[in-house]
This record gives structure tokens, C-alpha cells and sequence, in this order.
């Protein structure tokens, strides 16, 4: 099998210049393999706090080893300010992913959005396409998923009608973070009729082609692991529960030996906390939580590096890369990455610190497919 050498992607923590020598302007980003090449999708910040909102759009770059990264331009393109537009500058656009569609040979973007002015109270998805992988992507619709539809695991209790009256009498109780009020409100039968909030999210793609838009919901106290249509487009209406009450955000979500992992982290705003690791047979559950996956220090333990996790870019079974963020709100632009490989020990993910990561060799995933 041909394998590309890659001995030392870049200091972890450190400016990772492209090969402009510019800092990579990709942030909450993840990665999407197509023809030889990496295709890095992330948010584009700029300077000051100002940059924690979306000024230019969704950034992207390329590599044929994960090491030199080409910049690619905007992928997908803000609208003016003084337009009516959802992607007007100033909207907040964050964790952008991307997949291949074979059957219509579209690159779809799944993105958290928030249209300008609206802070966090929209809690959008945002939904974007092009023909190319490096765009430009044209921006179709904004929705609340699965607008209508219960999930697969719903509870009797939450189709009451009593428990929606009160939530929507109650909602000036409930908070986007942990708070006591939040698990005593039905929030899945509140939104049923607009359709589930989505914030900090991810896409995943299943050996058996499904693919799977995972997302922090009711308030963030829940995700939901929602499946899409054959063309990416849409969601199918089949959507699971899990982690209830856990105000779990930021999935990373993979698989090894045929079972089902996930890394997410607590709801602490830009401040980074503990992570936590989760398993599964299925991926509609039920997922076992176990535990804090990273080894090391204490203070590395409690805050996953200083960095919050974003994206698995899986080559296969033995190698697997954690992408993490290390968010700086006060100046958004001098973000910095985390990259660290996966480790197993007895068949458990584990994480450890290496300022230089490297994988000694990277298979091409097309000749892994084939």
C-alpha cells in the first residue's frame, strides 16, 4: 500500500503556517479526504473579539500529507452586512464540516448559525453545496431539524401535553448551560412544531454510506444524533437522544473494531474543561459514558489540553487523529491547534500530549476503500 511519510505535522499549541507562511485560518474545523488530496474546512476569524463572529465565511485549505496545507481561499462567503441575508457578516457560523455525496456528486457544509443580531437564540443549521470541494459553496437554507418528528427513543412523558404547556410557559427559566431548571421542562415537545435546536456540531459519514449530523440540543443539555437523507441534504426524520441532561458540546465522534466512540466536552463557553469519553455498538445507542480519555498531568486532564475538541479524522482502524481548538475569544485570530494521535489500550481510546504529533505513516484513504 502507498503511504505518504508524514513524521511531524507541527508544534501542537504553536503557529502552523501555510504555505504562504501564514497561520491556517481554520477554526472549529474539520477535514474531508477526496482525490489525493485533505481538504481542511474552518471557521475564518479575525482580529480581537470581534472575530468570534464570522466576518469572511468558512476557510479552506489543502494537503496531500496533512503537513503542508495549501491556502484554497473562502469556501463559503459571508453576505454584506446591510443584506437580509441568514450569512450576513457579523452571523456567527461555527464547527463548519463537509461531505462527499457520491450519488449526486455534491460536496454538502453542515455549519451552527446564527443569523446577525440573534446571538445564540436562533440555534440554526446552516446548509451549504457546491460541485468542488473547494467551493465556492452556495448557501441553500437555514433550518431547526427534524421540524415535526419525534426521536427513536422518545419518552411517553415527553409527548405530554401538559409538560409542553409548561415549558413553554417556563422558558425564561431555561439556559443554554447546566442550571437546574433546564431538566424539568419538556424542551423536546416545546420545539417539536419549529423543529430541535442545533449548536456545537459535527458530521459523520458510516462504512454502510449513511450519514449522521451529531449536535448539541434542548439548550445544549442533550445531543441528538440525527440521520440525513441519501443526497445529505435534509434529515430523514430519524433522529436519536443521548447524554440527557449531560450539557455535553463540541462531538468528536469515530470508529474502531466496529464500535462507536465519541470525545465531547462540558458546557463552559470558550473556557476549556474536561473531556469525556462515551461508546457505543450502535450509533443510536445506548452510549456508555467512560470517563476523562486523557492521560497526563492534572491541569491536562481538566482541560483537554487547554483546547476543546472539534473533529476525528479517521484513516482507519490504527490510525486516528483528535483535531482540538485552542479558542482565544479575546483575539479569535491567534487561535492555535491541538493535534494528537489516538491511542487504544484493551480496545479504549486514550489521549496523550505530544508537542510534536506525528502518524510515521498515513495511508491514502482511497486506497484503503479500494
Amino acid at each position: 500500500m502507498r503511504k505518504t511519510e508524514v513524521k511531524n505535522f507541527f508544534t501542537n499549541g504553536g503557529l502552523w503556517p501555510d504555505t504562504n507562511g501564514i497561520h491556517i485560518n481554520a477554526h472549529g474545523g474539520g477535514i474531508l479526504y477526496h482525490e489525493d488530496l485533505y481538504w481542511w474546512f474552518g471557521e475564518h476569524k479575525t482580529p480581537g473579539t470581534a472575530g468570534n463572529r464570522a466576518y469572511i465565511g468558512v476557510h479552506v485549505y489543502s494537503s496531500p500529507d496533512l503537513h503542508e496545507w495549501k491556502d484554497e481561499g473562502v469556501a463559503l462567503k459571508v453576505d454584506p452586512e446591510t443584506s437580509d441575508s441568514l450569512i450576513s457578516a457579523g452571523a456567527i457560523i461555527e464547527r463548519p464540516k463537509v461531505l462527499y455525496n457520491k450519488l449526486t456528486r455534491q460536496f454538502v457544509m453542515y455549519f451552527h448559525l446564527e443569523p446577525t443580531g440573534c446571538g445564540y437564540s436562533s440555534a440554526m443549521s446552516g446548509i451549504a453545496v457546491s460541485s468542488n470541494p473547494a467551493g465556492p459553496y452556495r448557501f441553500i437554507r437555514a433550518v431547526r431539524p427534524n421540524k415535526g418528528f419525534w426521536p427513536q427513543n422518545v419518552k411517553p412523558e415527553q409527548m405530554n401535553a401538559d409538560s409542553i404547556t409548561k415549558a413553554l410557559e417556563n422558558t425564561a427559566k431555561i439556559e443554554n448551560c447546566s442550571n437546574p431548571h433546564t431538566p424539568e421542562m419538556n424542551i423536546l415537545g416545546r420545539d417539536l412544531p419549529i423543529g430541535q435546536q442545533a449548536r456545537d456540531m459535527t458530521l459523520f459519514l458510516d462504512d454502510d454510506g449513511k450519514a449522521y449530523h451529531i449536535y448539541s440540543s434542548e439548550h445544549n443539555s442533550t445531543l441528538h444524533i440525527a440521520e440525513l437523507t441519501p443526497d445529505f441534504l435534509d434529515y430523514s426524520g430519524r433522529y436519536w437522544r443521548a447524554f440527557e441532561h449531560r450539557w455535553m458540546e463540541a462531538p468528536v465522534i469515530f470508529k474502531n473494531k466496529g464500535r462507536y466512540f465519541m470525545i465531547a466536552s462540558d458546557c463552559t463557553g470558550w473556557a476549556p474543561n474536561a473531556p469525556r469519553l462515551a461508546t457505543a455498538d450502535h450509533i443510536s445507542g445506548p452510549w456508555r459514558e467512560l470517563g476523562n480519555p486523557v492521560r497526563g498531568t492534572t491541569e491536562q486532564q481538566n482541560t483537554t489540553f487547554r483546547s476543546q475538541g472539534t473533529f476525528a479524522l479517521q484513516l482507519d482502524d490504527a490510525n486516528i487523529i483528535f483535531m482540538a481548538d485552542r479558542w482565544n475569544p479575546t483575539n479569535a485570530i491567534d487561535g492555535r491547534y491541538i493535534w494528537l494521535p489516538v491511542k487504544f489500550e484493551h480496545d479504549v481510546p486514550y489521549l496523550e500530549w505530544q508537542e510534536n504529533p506525528y502518524l510515521e505513516n498515513v495511508p491514502f484513504m482511497s486506497e484503503l476503500a479500494g
